[in-house]
């Protein structure tokens, strides 16, 4: 395995804008679906300079070493166009290292937006048995698990079929090996509130109200008690993958709520 291989990178899903405000988005278990990144994200361009983190399948890196490293490449990208703060933006798996980034370099970031943020995993039941589910599960089986994946996480009937295409592509992604340490991950993830807490700048709280996978309404509102600036919007018909659906516009929510470089409202 060459270093090459399984470290960490950004991706620049769309034209590169360095007049624009630098915004990184973490996103959720998909490991290399640069047309799901794309989907996601292409809304933010209007008035951001987007990065999206991308962590190898073969990576294999506890949290912490995941926040040390993603602190490193935005330090590099703040190196080659100086800024005040970054924008930083966490959906589902990439909300948990979210928050461990705001607890690690509070500094760095001028504004915290999480969209159904997996912090709750360890605390629904069957979830946080799920990886050692899935290390007894054979092959063969876990080749139809996109089928489950889809279903759980994802608003079918609010999703157009050449994105739902994107989303299966993404969902076969993971290999079983790496599946298994990402859900153990979100098993054994734990913040620190104290440090949190300390965070003073607006954060936004995203959640689905039809997510079948995690509770992400009733996590907003807990994550509400530990931010002070915290702001929370409910998303009434969306599930767990909602940056995919047509009508979810994520600037334009971003913009309703004053989270855009005035200059861009």
């Amino acid at each position: 395995m060459s270093k090459q291989d399984d470290e960490l990178y950004f991706l620049t899903p769309h034209s590169s804008n360095p007049e624009y405000p630098l915004l990184v988005f973490l996103p959720g278990m998909d490991e290399t679906g640069k047309e799901l990144l794309y989907l996601e994200t292409k809304s933010l361009e209007a008035g951001f300079n987007v990065r999206c983190l991308v962590i190898p399948p073969n990576n294999f890196m506890t949290w912490e070493q995941l926040a040390e490293g993603t602190i490193v490449l935005i330090q590099a990208e703040l190196e080659r166009v100086p800024q005040e703060a970054v924008y930083l933006c966490g959906e589902s798996l990439g909300g948990c290292l979210a928050l461990k980034l705001t607890e690690c370099a509070p500094h760095l970031f001028k504004r915290l937006i999480l969209v159904n943020s997996a912090s709750s995993f360890h605390r629904v039941a069957w979830l946080s048995q799920s990886s050692r589910l899935l290390a007894w599960t054979p092959l063969f089986l876990y080749k139809f698990s996109p089928i489950v994946i889809l279903w759980l996480t994802s608003a079918l009937t609010r999703i157009p079929l050449v994105r739902l295409r994107i989303l299966w592509k993404a969902a076969q992604a993971a290999p079983k090996k790496t599946a298994e340490f990402r859900l153990s991950q979100l098993s054994e993830f734990q913040m620190d509130e104290t440090q949190l807490r300390r965070f003073t700048h607006p954060v936004l709280l995203i959640a689905s109200q039809a997510d079948r996978l995690l509770p992400s309404v009733t996590e907003a509102h807990r994550l509400s008690k530990i931010f002070p600036t915290a702001q929370i919007v409910i998303l009434p018909h969306s599930g767990h993958t909602c940056l995919v659906e047509p009508n979810v516009d994520l600037y334009k929510i971003l913009q309703a709520k004053h989270f855009v470089p005035p200059s861009h409202c």
